[in-house]
């Protein structure tokens, strides 16, 4: 099974906005948990595209399976936002693919580093990130749920042939 990255387009809307809510489901969250909102998802243009990010969708034979949103925070920072792989197709690499695929794009955009949120629920999450070379840099209690808080400093490709 190999999956396709691409750039969100118009007509994912209503897709990527039932695999949000099934991804979350899943983990025992629900959109209005004082963590997760789903306010951004009609404005991705606005939000994520026409700003200087990027929303980045995934595909199995057509099929949406895995979606990701890049958000700028400052000329120097993104934020990934919205990291979703279906669970009929996790532990297949399609979220480490996804978020590297993000990583790679925020080099190209100009970025230096990337922040990015979970909550302990998402166990899952927690693993990947710390595969892929984040680190924590704070928990807060938010309701019932602990938000983990974390970064990354990106290294742009002239800097990997030094």
């Amino acid at each position: 099974m190999k999956l396709t990255i691409r750039r969100y387009r118009w007509s994912d809307l209503d897709t990527i906005l039932a695999l949000h809510r099934i991804c979350l489901a899943e983990v025992g969250l629900a959109p209005g948990d004082g963590v997760y909102y789903e306010d951004d998802f009609p404005r991705i243009q606005e939000i994520y595209l026409a700003c200087g990010g990027d929303f980045l969708i995934g595909e199995v034979s057509s099929r949406v399976v895995a979606m990701g949103g890049l958000k700028p925070v400052d000329t120097a920072t993104a934020e990934i936002c919205r990291l979703r792989v279906h669970p009929e197709f996790q532990r297949r690499g399609f979220g480490a693919a996804m978020l590297e695929a993000l990583e790679r794009r925020a080099v190209e955009l100009g970025f230096h580093s990337v922040t990015g949120d979970t909550t302990l629920n998402q166990e899952a999450a927690l693993a990947l990130y710390e595969r892929q070379g984040w680190r924590q840099l704070s928990r807060h209690r938010v309701g019932d749920l602990t938000v983990v808080y974390i970064e990354k400093r990106l290294i742009p490709p002239a800097m990997l042939e030094l």
